[in-house]
């Protein structure tokens, strides 16, 4: 570890201003705290590592130190995250730019105006373990690139396609146009049973809105898709919504193996 340079004042500054939006927009960057975070990072998208900043203590969790490592105390890594207990370890690195060309996968994740950062980076991670690939959302929605929304999704969406609308309909027509012509909204009371819609991951499109208002519009074409639940409660939070159908299209896929 004494090999290694301690971050400098410029890299100190550029860390603490990531912590807004403005600070984010201007850098054209984001921060990544966490090993695991760190860790999708380094594996997905290493080119767009500017440097990592850690203790002693937050290095020990990998095999070896990272390129463009910086040394940085604890007690200085403390004044600059939002978390209690840091793992003693922090990325800067370029925020992606919005995918671009063919959409992968059979279908796409769609978040409108979802405006909670742990909602949506848990809704990151899940889409990543199933496999998912094109994650959408509309303006209004919460910064996929701040700290909570990076930490609740361990750094998941550097794995995948994000992509922003400036609303839902917008978003609904992109998608059609691409052959994406089977557009469902998740409604905690109506619609087809997402255990038995059979078109719901053909060339399609999951719309979750916000807890508070679910979705802004229903645009033309859109049916809904509800989770049964017999327990007759108002309804359920949007990660877990959002997991209940992502785990469909898993058993569905699972079961044709």
């Amino acid at each position: 570890m004494d090999h290694l340079p301690e971050i400098s004042k410029k890299e100190l500054a550029l860390l603490r201003s990531l912590s807004t939006r403005g600070g984010r927009k201007h850098s054209g960057c984001c921060r990544c705290e966490g090993v695991r975070a760190v860790g999708e990072l380094l594996s997905k998208a290493p080119q767009l590592v500017k440097f990592i900043a850690g203790s002693p203590r937050g290095f020990e969790a990998f095999k070896s130190v990272p390129e463009k490592s910086r040394l940085i105390s604890d007690e200085l890594l403390s004044t600059v995250t939002e978390t209690v207990n840091s793992q003693g370890i922090i990325a800067v690195a370029e925020t992606p730019q919005p995918a671009e060309g063919d959409i992968r996968g059979p279908f796409i994740l769609a978040l409108d105006q979802l405006n909670d950062p742990g909602n949506f980076g848990t809704i990151a991670r899940t889409f990543r373990a199933i496999g998912g690939a094109e994650l959408w959302y509309t303006k209004g929605s919460v910064d996929p690139w701040c700290d909570k929304a990076i930490r609740s999704g361990m750094g998941a969406q550097f794995s995948l396609r994000l992509r922003r609308f400036d609303d839902l309909p917008d978003l609904v027509n992109s998608a059609a146009k691409r052959g994406f012509i089977n557009a469902f909204i998740a409604d905690p009371h109506e619609g087809e049973s997402c255990f038995t819609e059979p078109r719901l991951f053909d060339k399609s499109v999951i719309i979750i809105g916000s807890e508070a208002n679910g979705v802004t519009c229903h645009p033309e074409g859109t049916g809904n898709v509800m989770i049964p639940m017999p327990g007759n409660y108002e309804s359920l939070n949007a990660a877990q919504a959002a997991t209940v159908l992502l785990l469909e299209h898993v058993r569905r896929t699972t079961a044709k193996a």
